[in-house]
């Protein structure tokens, strides 16, 4: 599998590529191309086209939740689409996956932070899969729908608001999801914002997968901010699953990453950086 950084807080020095706040990969895996997440605005458009990735012939297009700064691109995208001849038969579009919540409507601070994009205008360019089983994207690329939270100490708190069945309630970004990957050295965990919670990922996707090994860590882990006692216990879980190599980023703070350096090897990433996984 090889995965592609187009948009993270932080691009690689002397690449000239456009950041933000926000998450996106490219993906090519078992002879599949897939996007994990959009990022806040559409310059993971700009920055494929500067690397010579065409984004017109997806095979699918996977959300890690339901947040602006992961989906808001999808209005490039779609655009995009409809400049390139879309839309396709139905048989022949890609396939939009997500946890179904990740459509509810959500907010904080006032502000409206959810996705901009109704499943309505999706579904003229997409077929939709959302649910909260896993789902095997390839044979060994898996999407792992809704984290099961097995520990008491991540994924305890809410993030602003969400509207169910027309009520406001906490949001515990229960659509809060990632990917898996099956290499020969072990699991690849790829996250957008672990609002679940990075140990709960990495548990659930060694469940599904029926793997303990793990190669990478890769994507952010919602240590902004960290708790002392919050970040103490995830790199104490996190060590002692002993990944071969972490990159984190977009979410992750630099007390959380300086912290994570001190026990496990952990490497630079931004927009550019592409990581090879056999």
């Amino acid at each position: 599998m090889l995965l592609t950084v187009l948009v993270d807080n932080n691009a690689l020095i002397d690449r000239y590529y456009l950041a933000e706040p926000g998450a996106c990969y490219f993906l090519e895996c078992d002879g599949q191309r897939f996007l994990f997440d959009t990022g806040f605005s559409g310059i993971f458009m700009d920055n494929a086209v500067r690397m010579g990735i065409d984004l017109s012939n997806l095979n699918g297009v996977i959300l890690s939740h339901g947040h602006n700064d992961h989906t808001w691109g999808l209005e490039t995208l779609l655009k995009h689409y409809v400049l390139a001849g879309r839309p396709k038969p139905v048989s022949a579009r890609p396939v939009l996956y997500a946890h179904p919540d990740a459509f509810l409507p959500k907010e904080a601070h006032g502000q409206d932070i959810g996705i901009m994009v109704s499943e309505d205008r999706l579904r003229r360019t997409f077929r939709l899969h959302t649910g909260r089983q896993p789902v095997w994207l390839t044979n060994n690329l898996v999407f792992l729908g809704e984290i099961r939270r097995s520990n008491s100490f991540e994924g305890q708190h809410p993030l602003g608001k969400t509207l169910r069945k027309g009520q406001w309630e906490d949001d515990y970004l229960l659509d809060d999801s990632a990917l898996a990957y099956r290499s020969r050295d072990g699991l690849v965990i790829i996250t957008g914002c672990s609002h679940s919670g990075i140990c709960n990922i990495v548990a659930y996707a060694q469940q599904v997968c029926h793997e303990k090994r793990l190669a990478a860590v890769v994507g952010g882990f919602h240590l902004l901010k960290p708790e002392a006692s919050l970040l103490e216990q995830t790199v104490q879980y996190l060590a002692g699953c002993a990944p071969q190599v972490m990159y984190p980023c977009h979410c992750t703070g630099f007390q959380a990453k300086l912290a994570l350096a001190q026990v496990l090897p952990v490497r630079e990433i931004g927009v550019g950086k592409t990581i090879e996984f056999i």
